[in-house]
């Protein structure tokens, strides 16, 4: 539990004790002098929500990275369109509504998907930065070009993750609390 809540302080932290000089984003001890119980105060107030709520630890990394890398880069028509579809007050109907992650072929397992990523497209932001000027766009462009690589690769990684040997017996355990070896 110590471990994890560390690793939360650090990415917390370092992500925000950036400061920029001279036009340049620099490290720094940004905080030492405008707020120096900055650190305890955030350490404290984690391991608080952590123990009311113990998948708060994982919540707080997820929203970290989230933030990080999920980036709003779809076409404005695209995100209008699928707005229209969206209910104006949640309701139990309204949250069970679905949208389809390729307009064009909803119900093909198909290459559509890195098409649609590539036109700025994609259902979701977390889908859409997959095309987005990193380094998965080679694959995402190879994919759209070759519904057969597409396929190919499929098929591999779905095979490697169905030889993933769980541990089993005295080799692994079940844990009863997940942050707490029995």
């Amino acid at each position: 539990m110590h471990v994890l809540l560390t690793l939360i302080l650090l990415v917390v932290v370092s992500s925000r004790t950036t400061t920029c000089i001279g036009g340049e984003l620099s490290s720094s001890k940004f905080y030492d002098e405008s707020c120096p119980k900055a650190l305890s105060t955030i350490r404290s107030s984690i391991t608080r929500a952590v123990s009311r709520e113990r998948r708060m630890a994982a919540s707080l990394i997820r929203l970290h990275f989230h933030d990080c890398f999920v980036h709003s880069d779809i076409d404005a028509n695209f995100a209008r369109t699928r707005q229209r579809r969206c209910p104006a007050v949640s309701s139990p109907k309204a949250d069970a509504m679905l949208a389809a992650l390729d307009l064009v072929t909803p119900n093909s397992f198909d290459a559509n998907y890195f098409k649609n990523l590539i036109q700025k497209k994609g259902l979701l932001e977390s889908d859409q930065v997959l095309f987005s000027g990193g380094s998965t766009d080679a694959i995402v462009t190879e994919y759209s070009k070759s519904p057969k690589t597409f396929r190919a690769d499929f098929a591999s990684a779905m095979i490697k993750m169905g030889d993933i040997q769980p541990l089993t017996g005295s080799a692994g355990q079940i844990r009863r609390i997940c942050s707490i070896v029995n």
